[in-house]
């Protein structure tokens, strides 16, 4: 089996690096912070430009026609970036909308970047036709047209703008993004599957949220590591002491697990492998933990000067810290891993 990345998936992974370091640096990120988090629009716009919106919709539907691993290699490098853009709740959406029973008239806009699909992960009620329930603060909800909801076994799609539902943004730590409460009060929704849906909803949301949280660890460690070897102290690089020699060891371990879980939940997923599930949650545990490990190792090496608002280190803290709890934290896959791999053994089917 080749584990290695193909010519067009080391292209496109550069492409996007390229495109962000240059709209996406830290001061274009701070003045979306400054603004109590949004979208950057001029971002979006050369997003939605190169595709991104497009990229792992059927070409029958207006899209690229690629795959779930090429959406991971986007979503580690806006989790490098801490991009201030609905990349992947438009990404998950989107596929909740094409691989449903979603309309032309919400796909095309989400297709085109003209409006803003997103996602909320706790289930809400529904009778058929209208869903009721206030799910967790939704990430970018206040600029969204379309929200995707779950119940415990099917799949909804809400038109917040014909619903007439405008959520406020809402004060959060992580300031990249903004958040915004949405009460579903029996709106209007069009049923996009069943469990078989919500299962999909559930592990891409999870290997989406786990890329990102690659992306942000692995530029901690990168900015740790060539801390390290400026900060001088007692006539020495700090990098030279070994307890700063361990966290950075601990750092690059606790990242080389994520990529690989990250690579693999995405290439189960896109490939269809009965084990997809399995593969998603573990991902989603390993990276909510070891991403929270890398931060504090990171503000560690750092020292005093990684905790203030002026050195860019808390961005990446505080976008980890939400991503590590969006569609379920390490718990809720822990758990989630159990009921899969107990339904395996009662099965008489082997665990690996």
């Amino acid at each position: 089996m080749d584990f290695e990345l193909s010519d067009d998936q080391v292209a496109l992974r550069g492409g996007a690096r390229s495109l962000l370091d240059g709209r996406a640096t830290p001061t274009q990120v701070r003045a979306v912070v400054d603004a109590e988090g949004g979208i950057d629009d001029g971002l979006w716009s050369a997003m939605v430009e190169q595709g991104w919106t497009a990229l792992a919709v059927p070409e029958d539907r207006g899209g690229l026609g690629l795959g779930i691993v090429e959406l991971a290699l986007l979503l580690e490098e806006i989790g490098g970036h801490v991009a201030p853009a609905p990349v992947l709740q438009q990404a998950l959406a989107l596929d909740a909308l094409v691989t449903g029973d979603g309309s032309a008239d919400l796909i095309a806009p989400l297709v085109a970047g003209e409006a803003v699909g997103t996602v909320a992960f706790s289930p809400v009620t529904s009778d058929g036709s209208t869903v009721t329930g206030r799910p967790e603060p939704v990430i970018h909800a206040p600029s969204a047209r379309v929200l995707i909801v779950r119940t415990a076994d099917e799949l909804y799609a809400v038109d917040l703008e014909a619903a007439g539902l405008s959520p406020a943004a809402e004060p959060a730590m992580d300031r990249t993004r903004a958040l915004g409460w949405v009460e579903l009060d029996a709106a209007p929704a069009v049923r996009l599957g069943g469990a078989d849906a919500v299962e999909r909803y559930l592990d891409l949301g999870a290997v989406g949220h786990s890329a990102e949280l690659l992306g942000a660890s692995t530029r901690v460690l990168d900015m740790a590591v060539e801390y390290a070897k400026e900060r001088v102290q007692f006539g020495r690089p700090i990098g030279s002491f070994q307890a700063i020699k361990h966290r950075c060891a601990d750092m690059l371990v606790d990242v080389e697990g994520m990529r690989s879980a990250v690579y693999h939940a995405a290439w189960a997923l896109g490939a269809g492998d009965p084990d997809r599930s399995v593969a998603a949650s573990t991902a989603k545990t390993w990276c909510s933990d070891a991403s929270r490990r890398v931060m504090a190792s990171g503000l560690q090496v750092h020292g005093g000067i990684g905790f203030t608002w002026e050195h860019d280190l808390h961005l990446f803290v505080k976008r980890a810290q939400l991503d590590g709890v969006s569609f379920g934290d390490a718990t809720w896959h822990r758990d989630r891993l159990g009921r899969l791999l107990r339904a395996k053994l009662e099965a008489g089917q082997p665990l690996l």
